[in-house]
């Protein structure tokens, strides 16, 4: 591509480099110039123009991000994404429905590699993806690229961003009570509120004494028709022996994890039982407000298995912002 100054007359055919007031109306940058566009240009007084010129190999700036989005998602629906058209050299991609964004950051960043004219934007790696939702943007930062580097660029990057949509479709939320009063819904609303972007209904509400054995009861109670068990507690669950972890194993399943390197969060725990997971949500889950519990229960919707050393991993990027009504705050004002 040659980039520089021309006579006007000489300009047709050429890229606009630079958005210009014509004697009619203003001509966008990256506009191909017709013999229109010369003479408003030169009514307006125009006598030399910035242009870009294609040569022979360059691939224009909108149809080489198309490729560049064929390549990523060679069949879009079945990956989940949708393309959206090209204009100023950029295509985005969005979320055909609600689930997780997987990237093969190794991949997407070779991409990046090969050529700085030629970009890939994406949200992180687990990304929760609302119906609709941008997930990623091909921006080709040049008026053109050359064929050679596209296809260097795409040439391993097929299914490297795609939708993993949600895999479950109804939860029990048991919680507990310390006294003899019901404790307030909000935390049952905040849960219902995180599953409904997923699709997925909730059980009718369940308060059972907080004891081992009346929880434990609950839990082995918990109809087929719910894949997912949450568990809020009216007291925070602060040991692996405390009272929620020990009825899911008096109920005959398994704790995997307790507690998080993601604040607010700590004091969650996973486990599962007769094939389906329990979460042991931490106090903070009551907040609508994102914790550490959001992680993992947007894995665990979408079909996606958590280990210990999942939960282990997030601590990189695990201090979220604080949340004002948090009971005892990360520091205090003295």
């Amino acid at each position: 591509m040659i980039f520089g100054a021309l006579p006007l007359n000489e300009a047709s055919g050429c890229y606009l480099a630079h958005s210009l007031q014509g004697a009619e109306h203003r001509i966008a940058k990256g506009t191909r110039l017709a013999a229109q566009d010369l003479a408003d240009l030169a009514a307006a007084g125009h006598r030399q123009l910035t242009v870009a010129q294609l040569e022979p190999g360059d691939i224009h700036e909108d149809r080489a991000a198309e490729i560049l989005a064929e390549a990523l998602l060679p069949d879009p629906e079945a990956l989940g994404l949708r393309i959206s058209g090209a204009g100023a050299g950029r295509v985005n991609l969005y979320a055909l429905g609600p689930g997780l964004i997987r990237v093969d950051a190794e991949r997407i960043n070779a991409l990046n590699a090969v050529d700085p004219m030629i970009t890939l934007a994406t949200v992180p790696d687990y990304h929760r993806a609302d119906a609709g939702g941008m997930v990623a943007t091909a921006k080709i930062i040049s008026y053109a690229v050359e064929d050679s580097a596209l296809a260097a660029a795409t040439r391993d990057v097929a299914g490297a961003l795609r939708l993993i949509p949600p895999q479950l479709h109804r939860a029990t939320l048991i919680e507990t009570r310390t006294s003899a009063e019901t404790p307030p819904d909000k935390g049952r609303a905040a849960m219902i509120g995180r599953l409904d972007r997923f699709g997925m209904s909730m059980a009718p509400r369940q308060v059972v004494p907080h004891r081992e054995a009346e929880l434990a009861t609950a839990l082995q109670t918990v109809g087929t028709d719910s894949d997912l068990i949450l568990i809020l507690t009216g007291s925070a669950t602060s040991d692996p022996l405390d009272v929620a972890p020990a009825a899911v194993r008096a109920a005959g399943g398994e704790v995997t994890r307790f507690g998080m390197p993601v604040d607010p969060g700590n004091l969650l725990f996973l486990g599962h039982l007769a094939g389906r997971p329990v979460l042991g949500l931490p106090g903070c889950a009551r907040s609508p407000a994102l914790n550490g519990a959001d992680w993992v229960l947007e894995r665990l919707v979408c079909g996606i298995d958590v280990s210990s050393a999942d939960i282990a991993a997030m601590g990189v990027g695990g201090l979220l912002k604080e949340i004002p009504t948090r009971p005892r705050p990360r520091r205090s004002d003295v």
